[in-house]
Formats: C-alpha cells, structure tokens, sequence
C-alpha cells in the first residue's frame, strides 16, 4: 500500500519550497517552487497551445545543469512575467548561476489562461504579474495552500473550477516523489455529470472525498465535455511539476516529466488536445544521496503519474466558491 509523505504536499521532497500570490479582483494568481540547494530540471510539452520561458536549457544536451526554481502562473502570456519577480528576489538573496561578478536566478516558467473567469484584468498599462512573481517567491515555505490559491486561483474546467493540487508518495525503493499542479484543463476531471474523479483508482485514503469510481459507470462517461468549445483556442492548460529526492541526469529528469504525463491522461478527460498547453517540469533535488536503480526507475515514473494524478483531483476538490464563478466548485455539487 502506498503511502503519503508527511505533508502529501510536493515540499515532502527536501529541498523544495512553494508560495503562492493571489490578486482576488484580477481572479488570478502566481505559484513560485525554489530549490535550495539548485535541482536538476527538464521538461515535456505535450499539450499544443504551450507558454513558456527558459525551457530551451532544460534540454538534456544544453549546458545548465540546475534551477534555482519555477514559476507556474494565470495570465496566459501576461504572466510570463512573474518569473522576473522570482529572479528579483533571489538575486537580492544572492542565489543564482556564477557568472563572473554576476549571479543569474535561474527561473524557467509556464503560464495559463485565466483570463475568460469573471476577474477585473484593466490592470492599465503593466500587467501585475512580476510584482505577484515576487510576492510568490517571499511567500514560499515547506507548507502551502492548494485549492483556489496561486496560480490556481482563476483556473476552470470543463465542468467544475479548477484550482492549485499537491500531492506526495513513498516509493518501494524509499524514494519520496511529489507533485504541483495548476490544473485548467479543456477537458473534465469528474466522471460524466458526477462527482467522481477519473482519477479515483490513485487516491490513497480519503484525500480527495474517497467516493471511488462510480458503480455502474455512468453510460455517457466517455463523452466528451469541453470547456468553452466556442472559443476554446488557448484557453486553457495544465502547468504541473514533478519532483524526487532521487539523484537523477537531465535526461532522466525528463523521462519522469515525461512519465508524469500518463497522470494528466488517467485524471482528465480529454488531455493533451490542441487547445491545452500541457507541461509538466522535473525537479531531481539528490537529497536522498540515492541513484535509483533501473528497475527502481521503473517504479520512480509509475510514482510520478499516479501522484500527478492525485495532485490534480485534489486541486479540484479544494477549490472554493466565489460569487463570480463561471463553473461550480466542486464542493458546491450536490451530492
């Protein structure tokens, strides 16, 4: 039987730290993970309506090694800035690449779009996001709240809002593997018109309800329910990373993004359509000292997709109503 870590939040993996900055009359918010010690980082786009920053140098054969953290952020582009004022505050700090003189923050991002959700954005000429960025980052600690907070705050599916998830697991092999998700997705993460999620089969304990899987199968659960099908070009994306305290290259770093996206597809439905921008970072802290055996490795990326999973179902289950909602919370479903 799988188990949590302490916190069933993604800071179970030492090393790790999340803050989040809500802005209530934008309905938006910035989500902010630092590494101290830098881990070792990639990424997977698999959705095709991505936005990003600093993704190129993730890749296995470009030459940074490590990050000094990540921004997952509302805005939809506007809120590519944020990750500017998660650099601001870690160069104060004195964190950063060595450069000569200089020290430079390392700070990949991805965004979502948020701005279809019954917030305020006449932000004027500025968007907020980097000062968001920066409230984010002063804000992080090892506890943290999900939900409707962050990056999650504005975020919507197909049939409830969406919100900001975590989650954590020990592995077999003693590993701990944690996730972050700001799930905004196209698609549902419930079953047909019911309050079950897909995701259900991962859920360990009650974390999000412990309804299980619904009995019969609803017969329209294949169906698809699509968040504004009449406008629904960029207007959504899961933004998600995934951590262990594994010692692991860049390149198998980005096989666990890669094997956390089988969690994406077991807890929505559909994922990784056209209109979804679907990215999931890596983080490898080496905190355990431990190089996960091949077989081990196996069992790492199993950990990585049933923990994403669970991370977005309690993203989910957590959000909160507000009167401006253009879908329910989930809370709000009736029974």
């Amino acid at each position: 039987m799988m188990e949590t870590g302490a916190r069933n939040l993604i800071t179970d993996v030492a090393g790790l730290k999340v803050g989040n900055a809500n802005d209530t009359r934008l309905n938006s918010g910035v989500t902010a993970i630092l590494c101290d010690p830098p881990a070792t980082a990639a990424v997977q786009v698999l959705g095709g309506a991505p936005g990003t920053r600093e993704t190129d140098l993730l890749e296995p054969h470009n030459t940074v090694e490590t990050v000094n953290g990540l921004v997952l952020s509302g805005g939809s582009a506007f809120g590519l800035d944020a990750a500017s004022g998660v650099q601001a505050l870690l160069r104060e700090q004195g964190h950063g690449f060595e450069v000569g003189p200089h020290r430079i923050p390392i700070i990949p991002a991805a965004i979502l779009f948020d701005l279809i959700n019954g917030g305020d954005k006449d932000w004027g000429r500025y968007p907020p996001y980097r000062e968001l960025g920066y409230q984010a980052a002063a804000a992080a600690n090892t506890d943290f709240a999900i939900g409707s907070h962050g990056a999650g705050l504005g975020a919507l599916t197909a049939t409830f809002k969406g919100g900001l998830g975590s989650a954590s697991c020990v592995t077999a092999s003693g590993h701990i593997v944690g996730a972050l998700v700001a799930a905004n997705p196209m698609g549902s993460v419930t079953i047909g018109d019911t309050r079950h999620f897909w995701a259900s089969a991962f859920e360990i304990g009650s974390e999000f309800a412990g309804l299980g899987l619904p009995s019969p199968m609803p017969a329209d659960a294949a169906e698809l329910r699509i968040k504004f099908r009449d406008m629904a070009r960029g207007a959504n994306t899961t933004i998600a990373v995934i951590a262990t305290d594994a010692v692991l290259t860049k390149a198998e770093a980005k096989r666990l993004a890669i094997a956390a996206h089988a969690g994406f597809a077991r807890a929505i439905w559909p994922s990784h359509t056209p209109f979804d921008g679907d990215l999931v970072f890596a983080l490898a802290t080496g905190a355990s000292g431990q190089k996960p055996s091949l077989d081990a490795f196996v069992d790492l990326g199993a950990a990585a997709a049933s923990t994403m999973s669970r991370a977005i179902a309690r993203g989910i289950h957590a959000a909160t109503p507000d009167p401006r909602d253009l879908m329910p919370a989930w809370s709000s479903h009736p029974d």
